[in-house]
C-alpha cells in the first residue's frame, strides 16, 4: 500500500506497558548514536468510525454540500456547535499523554514525552493569541487573520473558515490535564534512535508496533470519549514497513472505544467513539522545511481532528503539487495539502534557535477548497479582497493552486 495514505487500521495484541516517569535523555547519554537524515514529513491517520447521534464522543455538528464539479453531496462532521446557525462557544475536555520512549537498539537510549510537555502547553495549541498578523510566513510578513484575538490556533482557523472572526463563536481546547507519563520500550528491529547531520537526536518507531501500543493504551487509560487524548512525544516519529519509508510525525484517529471510562459498549445506541491524536514535538532542524518544527505536527492533527474528528469525511479526490507524497486522496484532510507552509507566532521562550523565539503553526486548507466553492462565500474574506479565502494564511499561502478551489486528480 502506499506509505503515506490512511492507516486503516491496528490489530490488538497482549503487552505489559509501564504507566511510570521515565528519566529525561540527552543527547550525551548511553552509546553513540547512528546518523541518519530524517526523510519528508508526513502524517496520516488511524482508523475512524461513524457514531450514532446518542454516541458518547466528543461535541460535532454535521453538514453537506453539493461539488458543482461531479454533482455529488457530500456530508461531514465537525468538532463544536453549528456556525452557520450559532455563536455558541464550545469547550472539549483535553487529555495529555507524556509517551517516553527506550530504544533497545540503542542500549535503553531515550527521547522522553515529559520533556515537552511544559512548552506544549505554553504554545497557541493552547494559550491564546493574536492572529491578526505574523512577522513571517511562507509568503512573507503582513496581515493574517482580521478579528482573531485572544484566540487558540484551532479556534482561530475554524473562525476562519466560517467568517466567524469578531463574533462570540469558539471551539476551544481545554486546559490539558497531564496524565501520569507512558514509557514503551522498542524492541530490536522495531525502531532506532539516530542523530541527523547537523548533530540533532530523534527516533523512529514503526507504525504498527506503535499504533497498537496506543490503542491497547486507551483502553487501559479508560480514556473518556468527551475528551480528546494528544499522545505527545519527543521528536520520535514513525516509519512504515521500512525505515527508508519515514517520517509520519502525527495522525489522529477515532475507534469505537473498548470500555473502561467511556461508557457503555452494549447497544442502547450511546456507544462511546474515541478520536485520538498523536504528535512527535518537533526538535528545530530536524527537517530542512524551515516552519516543520515544534507544534507544527500538533497543530496539523489539532486542525485536522477539528474539521474531520472521526476520520469519515471524505471528498472528491484532490491532487497538489505541494504535497505530492499524498497522491490522489478524497479525505477531508485540512494539514495534508499544506505541509511545510506556516507561520510564525511569538513568544517560544523554550526552543530559541538561532535568535528565533516563535511557535511555527501549519496554514490550513479550508472546507470551501475541498467543496470546490467558486466563488468562496463561506469563509473570511481575502486580506486583499472580498472573496472568501481557502487556506488558513489567505494572500500569505504564496502558492497559485490554494488561492482557487480544488482541481480534481
Amino acid at each position: 500500500m502506499n506509505g503515506f495514505t490512511r492507516f486503516a487500521g491496528v490489530a490488538t495484541a497482549a503487552l505489559a506497558i509501564s504507566v511510570v516517569a521515565a528519566p529525561s535523555a540527552t543527547a550525551t547519554n548511553g552509546p553513540a548514536l547512528p546518523v541518519r537524515d530524517a526523510g519528508s514529513p508526513t502524517f496520516t491517520t488511524m482508523g475512524g468510525a461513524t457514531p450514532l447521534a446518542t454516541s458518547r464522543t466528543v461535541p460535532h455538528w454535521h453538514g453537506s454540500f453539493t461539488d458543482p464539479t461531479n454533482g455529488t453531496t457530500y456530508g461531514y462532521n465537525m468538532v463544536g456547535t453549528d456556525p452557520r446557525t450559532s455563536n455558541a462557544s464550545t469547550t472539549v475536555p483535553t487529555d495529555i499523554v507524556p509517551v517516553n520512549i527506550a530504544f533497545s537498539a540503542n542500549g535503553g537510549y531515550a527521547l522522553n514525552g515529559t520533556d515537552v510537555v511544559a512548552r506544549t502547553e505554553a504554545s497557541p495549541i493552547f494559550q491564546p493569541g493574536d492572529y491578526t498578523s505574523t512577522a513571517r510566513s511562507t509568503g512573507g510578513a503582513g496581515p493574517l487573520s482580521a478579528g482573531n484575538v485572544g484566540v487558540q490556533y484551532e479556534d482561530a482557523v475554524l473562525r476562519s473558515q466560517f467568517n466567524k472572526t469578531g463574533t462570540s463563536y469558539h471551539v476551544n481546547l481545554g486546559t490539558p490535564t497531564v496524565l501520569p507519563a507512558i514509557t514503551l520500550t522498542v524492541p530490536q528491529g522495531k525502531g532506532s534512535a539516530f542523530q541527523n547531520s547537523q548533530g540533532i537526536v530523534y527516533g523512529l518507531v514503526d507504525i504498527s508496533w506503535f499504533s497498537t501500543r496506543i490503542q491497547q493504551l486507551m483502553g487501559q487509560l479508560h480514556t473518556d470519549a468527551t475528551h480528546l487524548p494528544i499522545f505527545l512525544t519527543d521528536n520520535v516519529m514513525l516509519y512504515i514497513g521500512s525505515l527508508d519509508n519515514c517520517c509520519v510525525i502525527g495522525y489522529h484517529g477515532a475507534s469505537v472505544a473498548v470500555g473502561g471510562g467511556s461508557g457503555s459498549t452494549r447497544g442502547q445506541g450511546n456507544q462511546p467513539v474515541q478520536t485520538f491524536a498523536y504528535a512527535a514535538y518537533t526538535t528545530p532542524g530536524t527537517f530542512g522545511a524551515y516552519f516543520v518544527r515544534d507544534i507544527h505536527a500538533l497543530s496539523h492533527e489539532i486542525a485536522e481532528w477539528g474539521d474531520d474528528p472521526f476520520v469519515n469525511n471524505l471528498v472528491n479526490p484532490w491532487l497538489t503539487p505541494t504535497a505530492p507524497q499524498y497522491g490522489c486522496t478524497d479525505i477531508l484532510e485540512t494539514g495534508d495539502p499544506v505541509v511545510g507552509i506556516g507561520f510564525t507566532m511569538p513568544g517560544n521562550t523554550f526552543d530559541n534557535v538561532a535568535g528565533d523565539p516563535t511557535w511555527h503553526p501549519e496554514d490550513e486548507v479550508l472546507l470551501p477548497w475541498f467543496a470546490r466553492e467558486t466563488p468562496n462565500t463561506t469563509s473570511q474574506p481575502l486580506q486583499h479582497a472580498a472573496t472568501g479565502r481557502y487556506t488558513f494564511m489567505g494572500d500569505l499561502n504564496p502558492f497559485a493552486g490554494f488561492q482557487q478551489a480544488a482541481t480534481g486528480c
